[in-house]
């Protein structure tokens, strides 16, 4: 079921220059969202009206949720401006969640992409409870875009050299796992397209399980504008917001 609630802002957190952890207190929409399904804020200056901003849920307080994001625009940098006890219009749970709850794996392989992290701190939460080992490899451009907090056994690329290994997160994973052998693994990935291509294609070259959420524009959030579309495999697409962002790599052209 879908929600929409009016939200107060409960704490707005600046991780690094504009890198910002903002949560809300939203009790119904915290009790039935799941790993890897986003909300919809609806962001506006009260002066010209703004589509909705997709996040990823990135944990849950009790009540409360925790969305992560960076500045990028006008409807991201007036979110950043928010304070305790501001009002958010806020839609979810939406969106397809990751498949954690499936028998066939015991370690989860989180791989992250910049601030394709966002999901992955709730995922985490999720896979501890059900006992699964959980290691996490998160990349990003330099040191001053890894955002490292709540993360299970983290291993870091850069592609500056600025922290961790001096490359690409794939090509870390890639590295990692010729030296060292993981017990029935699954890979969970989210973040820029070409990262997550670059991952599908390993995962299916050695045939192990994954799982990719999606990152793309999303206006309505909900299956009507049609304009988040992701080609099939097997022939005519799917939409990213109601049949994703989570896919099997098996099931999608990326």
């Amino acid at each position: 079921m879908i929600l929409q609630q009016i939200c107060p802002v409960h704490d707005i957190q600046q991780y690094s220059k504009d890198i910002f952890i903002l949560s809300f207190v939203a009790p119904a929409i915290a009790r039935a969202l799941r790993p890897g399904q986003f909300v919809n804020i609806k962001v506006d200056d009260g002066l010209s009206p703004l589509l909705r901003r997709p996040f990823s849920a990135h944990r849950i307080e009790r009540d409360r949720i925790e969305v992560l994001f960076d500045v990028v625009g006008k409807g991201t940098a007036i979110l950043s401006q928010k304070r305790p006890g501001d009002l958010l219009d806020v839609l979810g749970p939406l969106g397809v969640p990751f498949d954690l709850e499936r028998q066939d794996f015991s370690t989860a392989i989180l791989v992250a992409g910049g601030l394709g992290v966002a999901p992955f701190p709730l995922v985490s939460d999720f896979l501890r409870r059900g006992a699964k080992q959980v290691v996490t490899f998160l990349g990003g451009r330099s040191s001053s875009v890894i955002v490292d907090v709540h993360l299970e056994n983290l291993l870091v690329a850069t592609d500056d050299g600025s922290r961790g290994f001096h490359g690409n997160v794939v090509d870390l994973l890639k590295e990692t796992m010729a030296k060292r052998a993981f017990i029935l693994p699954r890979i969970f990935g989210c973040g820029p397209t070409p990262m997550l291509r670059a991952l599908s294609a390993f995962a299916l070259e050695h045939q192990i399980p994954a799982e990719v959420s999606l990152e793309g524009p999303m206006a309505c959030g909900i299956g009507i504008c049609q304009g988040c579309p992701v080609e099939l495999t097997e022939g005519g697409y799917a939409l990213m917001c109601k049949d994703g962002p989570v896919f099997d790599v098996r099931k999608i052209l990326l």
